[in-house]
């Protein structure tokens, strides 16, 4: 078949950061995206499984609605009921997790040629999939309080995007949250400029995630929300939402019963036992407390090395460090992952691959080794000369 074409081999180069994160080979993985499995609470969810695999062997379940299991999408919209969303069952669509919910969104929404606006930094396997569909994506620089809203509205009236991708609490990869001015003006320049905002939210279960999401202040008119239950429960349950008006989730719905047929029934009631038996909350509660304990921890040790933080921890797992100009993320990278240490280069986490200041982002979880200081303080004091 020849070489691939141009855009599907610089998607595969965005996303060469999850292939490292997927390699078994490193000792210290600071620049994981992912808490370490002690965090995550896999006896309860074997448990389950468990259970799952007697239910299975007793009835026949059949593929099930392209729209997920009522009972979990009940159960979501009471969820979203507290955090003062009001969203129906109906105006929620179950998925594998917030990269099938992403995909979902961008084959429906937009054709090669599009134009939209993302997080700089921000995800970047957002950014593999929107180069695979070969659409115009643009940076919005980040600041410690959201999206910069100078930025942002240039940008959206100039360029009228379709959509704005953005995450609003413990942004990945600056550890940042939107405030709730920044909130109230994002929602004004895309109803200004008729645009959608898709707002990616991995740790918006967290209780101690400090910030402002826009979904309770828009209240789904022209915010599409995206969740998954990866980053806090476990990246093996491949299971994530979306809600939105329902005319939106009726379109989406129809594109996953034709590329899915449907979503795992067997793990989405494996997820709604963990929720309605409360395992899921007293999990949270325990993972809140081990990030603030990290965070208490980790945080003033990199302080103390000279790096300035993009952003005051808000309750996620990630800060990022912005380095010396002498010091270039992507060679940092490549010697952490000689020594066998996993570094995310902020290189990565650009649109354009072209950050405004070099860092790498930090994952509070796996950052209390030793050895990971020792290695940036050598490399620190080795690159300055």
């Amino acid at each position: 078949p020849g070489e691939p074409p141009r855009h599907v081999a610089e998607a595969v180069d965005i996303a060469s950061l999850l292939n490292a994160q997927l390699e078994e080979s490193f000792s210290i993985r600071v620049g994981d995206g992912r808490p370490p499995a002690s965090w995550m609470e896999e006896s309860e969810v074997r448990r389950h499984l468990g259970l799952l695999g007697r239910h299975q062997r007793s009835s026949s379940d059949g593929y099930g609605s392209a729209m997920g299991l009522p009972a979990l999408r009940e159960r979501l919209a009471f969820d979203l009921m507290e955090r003062e969303v009001q969203a129906s069952p109906d105006q929620i669509l179950l998925t594998f997790g917030a990269n099938h919910a992403l995909d979902l969104i961008i084959r429906r929404f937009l054709v090669a040629g599009d134009t939209v606006l993302v997080d700089d930094p921000g995800y970047y396997p957002l950014f593999a999939k929107l180069k695979l569909a070969q659409i115009r994506m643009i940076g919005v620089k980040r600041t410690p309080t959201g999206p910069d809203l100078d930025d942002l509205a240039g940008k959206a009236e100039r360029e009228r995007p379709k959509l704005f991708f953005t995450q609003s609490l413990a942004h990945n990869p600056t550890g940042s949250s939107t405030n709730l001015p920044t909130a109230h003006s994002i929602l004004t320049i895309a109803a200004r400029c008729d645009m959608l905002v898709v707002e990616d939210d991995p740790f918006v279960d967290l209780p101690t995630v400090r910030g402002v999401g826009l979904a309770p202040l828009d209240q789904l008119r022209n915010v599409i929300c995206v969740r998954t239950f990866a980053k806090t429960l476990s990246a093996s349950l491949r299971c994530g939402y979306i809600a939105a008006r329902p005319d939106l989730i009726a379109s989406l719905a129809e594109l996953k019963m034709l590329t899915t047929v449907n979503s795992s029934g067997h793990i989405e009631r494996l997820i709604h036992g963990l929720i309605s038996e409360g395992h899921y909350r007293r999990h949270l509660k325990r993972l809140a407390q081990r990030v603030q304990q990290a965070t208490e921890t980790v945080v003033p040790r990199l302080q103390k090395m000279g790096l300035k933080l993009f952003a005051e921890p808000t309750g996620g797992y990630y800060v990022y460090l912005e380095l010396p100009e002498y010091v270039d993320d992507i060679a940092l990278a490549r010697e952490g992952a000689r020594q066998g240490i996993f570094i995310a280069p902020g290189t990565v986490f650009s649109p354009e691959r072209q950050p405004a200041k070099a860092g790498i982002r930090v994952n509070i979880a796996w950052a209390s080794d030793p050895h990971f200081f020792d290695f940036m303080l050598a490399e620190l004091r080795h690159r300055r000369t």
